[in-house]
């Protein structure tokens, strides 16, 4: 799955801790996200998209393989 989180936090200003801290979750999630070596849970990509006010859809992408 491909994301654009690190896009979305520059375009906030926020730092991977900061993301983080408003989400409830650790950096390291954020930085393996980040590193699309993680997905998501519904409820996590629900929080980061409302955090970003965009559309999930609009963050993760499903790639050919998945």
């Amino acid at each position: 799955m491909k994301n654009n989180i690190k896009v979305q936090r520059a375009i906030h200003n926020l730092t991977q801790q900061e993301l983080a801290d408003r989400i409830g979750v650790s950096r390291q999630t954020i930085n393996t996200l980040e590193a699309g070596k993680y997905v998501p849970s519904t409820v996590l990509a629900l929080k980061i998209s409302q955090l970003f006010d965009t559309p999930v859809n609009d963050i993760f992408a499903l790639e050919e393989n998945d």
